[in-house]
């Protein structure tokens, strides 16, 4: 069988874009594959589940619509799938003169995005959050929280509906293009379509150079290690607490996050990985580690960012160490209340010059489409980003 649309990948932009090939092209057939035994088990199910507003982004800008559009559009398909969401809303908390000045800044950022933003002081906001300290703070009502893993098993559930077909523990491992199709293979099995569709995240890359594409990024792991606090705690805030970003980094700060579940983590760091996809700490993967320190834009990156690397490298290895970061907001918080909490892990593309890829990275052929980086936040944007590659594909049909 000839299947018209092959997507690789069962994260949420995978789904999504599964999701919009076929709300655009009813009835046409469609395959997923994913090489995990599950859905959404690498940066999709171990993010902060957050639903952003997008108040961060450049007005005007691509990723501040889709972050907007998004926002809508996740809360509608919960809504119409009955998962259990909750619209608490963020504070962005400034702890001294630097964050500020930032965060007057970032107020008028958010305005100009069309996101209400409200300026507090230091009263009101000890009066909203009794826990929290800080100078001031900009509080974001639309943001939300989710669990975008029961996300993902909505949109796979809606695809097959659809009529699409989902395979599971499939480790891609041959990708061949001819004039009609594309061939992809894994081990002895094998597929086709006439348009194959590449979400693969952590190994973006990877997986372009198997399909011949020209591929001038190195995906670089960071780790994002996070803290869960115990349940006597889950209390310690109403909203979700987060710091006023630097602006010269894609890496929004250590924060406090309410979950769907009705619990409360702290973080993410952002700290070199040694392995793309290993979870627990120290975790090691010699392909891995070598690929990127033969890598020439790595290093130009490592050098212009090596004061905060090295911070945050300190503060993974030191639990006091990020503690700190925590009382900057939080100063209740002790040792003890640190627990154990699965570790994410972002897919960071780095280009040869050394630069961070913060923006979409795609490679085309006349029946190929890798997204070989999407920016965050895809979680809250997958839908309109789902939405731009079934456009694009579709656009490439004969």
């Amino acid at each position: 069988m000839i299947y018209d649309y092959c997507v690789i990948g069962g994260g949420i932009v995978g789904l999504a874009s599964a999701m919009k090939l076929l709300e655009i092209q009813p009835g046409a057939s469609l395959i997923l594959l994913e090489k995990e035994s599950g859905l959404a088990r690498h940066q999709t199910g171990r993010n902060s589940g957050v639903i952003h507003a997008g108040i961060y982004y450049a007005p005007g800008s691509l990723k501040a619509d889709f972050c907007r559009r998004g926002a809508k559009a996740t809360k509608d398909f919960c809504r119409e799938n009955d998962i259990a969401f909750d619209t608490c809303g963020k504070l962005l908390v400034a702890t001294n003169a630097l964050e500020l000045e930032r965060m007057h800044a970032l107020k008028a950022r958010g305005e100009s995005n069309g996101i209400a933003v409200e300026l507090l002081d230091a009263a009101e906001l000890k009066k909203r959050e009794p826990n929290v300290a800080g100078l001031g703070a900009l509080f974001v009502a639309e943001t939300g929280i989710v669990d975008y893993r029961q996300v993902c098993e909505g949109m796979a559930n809606a695809i097959r509906r659809q009529g699409a077909v989902i395979e599971q523990n499939v480790t891609v491992n041959a990708i061949r293009e001819s004039d009609a199709v594309v061939s992809i293979g894994a081990g002895a099995r094998s597929w086709q379509a006439k348009q194959l569709v590449v979400c693969s995240g952590l190994q973006s890359d990877r997986l372009a150079r198997m399909a011949g594409m020209p591929v001038e990024h190195q995906i670089v792991p960071f780790r994002g290690e996070y803290y869960r606090l115990p349940a006597s705690k889950n209390q310690i805030v109403r909203h979700l607490i987060y710091p006023i970003p630097e602006p010269d980094l894609p890496f929004l700060g250590v924060h406090l996050t309410r979950m769907i579940d009705g619990s409360v983590t702290v973080g993410p760091n952002a700290v070199l990985g040694f392995a793309r996809e290993g979870y627990p700490k120290l975790s090691f993967n010699p392909r891995d580690v070598a690929q990127y320190l033969a890598f020439p834009g790595f290093w130009r990156t490592m050098r212009n960012n090596f004061r905060h690397g090295i911070g945050e490298m300190k503060n993974s290895l030191s639990k006091s160490g990020y503690l700190a970061l925590c009382r900057k907001y939080a100063p209740s918080l002790q040792l003890d209340d640190l627990l154990p909490y699965e570790a994410g892990i972002r897919a960071q593309a780095v280009m040869r010059d050394g630069t961070l890829v913060h923006d979409f990275l795609f490679l085309e052929t006349p029946r190929m489409l890798h997204v070989c980086n999407a920016p965050s936040p895809a979680a809250t944007s997958a839908i309109p980003i789902g939405e731009m590659i079934a456009n694009k594909v579709v656009g490439k049909q004969d």
